[in-house]
């Protein structure tokens, strides 16, 4: 039993969880202006936890052949035979209904609906259509993991204002920067797997030129969000720094692709890592400790 729990939860790909949960929270403070009710954050977090873990039950359970070609996903549970099919796809069903009505009944239905949104997008649009069709997969499967966003904004607000819609975009335009450079990692097991990545289908120089170009527009969004959201010094600076940081890093690559193979291409994927998480840690601060400018 403890065996084909951790298979059930290595199905929902927690890592990828953790990412989504760390951007709920700083929202759903600064829609607040300040904390917001305790038992409402943990309601968000656990619908949203399951919202996002069906989400990638359903993709495993899709994408199973892929898995199976793939080194790095090859101990996923449906590969290794630790689930079988239908385990993977009733527990998904499951999963998927108990975070719409979780959303619905303990936090509000607009919630609920914007989270199944993105779940029906993730699992019907990228996974099924664009993820096996086109190298802009991984830029249009980005609106998935923007979501939770919306989601914590409309949490605590009970609607979704022109803030929220910026950090919408933010996590849009930094996920195909994010994501690209694990895809040159293991371009060969893309390539196995027949799934079109950008570093797949397009030269390296290709590759870095548009990380660069995505890098300036993420940089340049998280300054979006200053006058609409009225953000004080404490993010402001974060996002100017970091931005910088991250810009720099990506046009590092994009010199080395210039000139030949990517030898390091992780080190912006974990950069990128810390980008984001410093971001948002400075959204939730920000609000807690209003530095004004002047």
């Amino acid at each position: 039993m403890p065996n084909k729990f951790k298979a059930y939860l290595a199905l929902t790909k927690p890592r990828v969880i953790e990412l989504l949960l760390i951007t709920t929270l700083p929202t759903m403070i600064l829609a607040k202006g300040g904390l917001p009710d305790f038992w409402l954050v943990i309601a968000t977090l656990i619908g949203g936890a399951l919202s996002a873990g069906a989400a990638n039950a359903f993709n495993c359970y899709i994408d199973t052949d892929i898995d199976k070609i793939m080194g790095r996903t090859k101990g996923r549970p449906l590969v290794t035979g630790e689930l079988t099919g239908r385990e993977a796809l009733v527990f998904s069903w499951i999963v998927a209904v108990a975070s719409v009505f979780w959303l619905g009944l303990l936090v509000n239905w607009l919630a609920s609906l914007i989270s199944l949104g993105a779940l029906l997008f993730y699992v019907l649009i990228y996974t099924l259509v664009l993820k096996r069709r086109t190298p802009q997969n991984i830029v249009w499967g980005g609106a998935a993991g923007a979501a939770p966003v919306l989601i914590g904004w409309a949490a605590v607000s009970g609607e979704v204002s022109a803030a929220a819609w910026v950090l919408f975009v933010v996590i849009f335009l930094w996920t195909p920067p994010h994501y690209w450079p694990l895809s040159v990692k293991y371009l060969e097991d893309y390539k196995a797997a027949g799934v079109p990545m950008l570093p797949v289908v397009r030269s390296t120089k290709t590759v870095v030129q548009q990380i660069l170009i995505y890098a300036w527009a993420v940089g340049a969004s998280t300054l979006v969000l200053i006058p609409v959201a009225g953000m004080g010094l404490i993010y402001s600076i974060t996002a100017l720094i970091g931005s910088a940081w991250f810009i720099w890093a990506a046009y590092k690559l994009y010199k080395e692709g210039l000139v030949g193979e990517l030898k390091k291409p992780m080190s912006l994927f974990h950069l990128s890592n810390l980008y984001l998480t410093a971001l948002f840690v400075a959204i939730a601060i920000d609000p807690l400790i209003h530095l004004n400018f002047g």
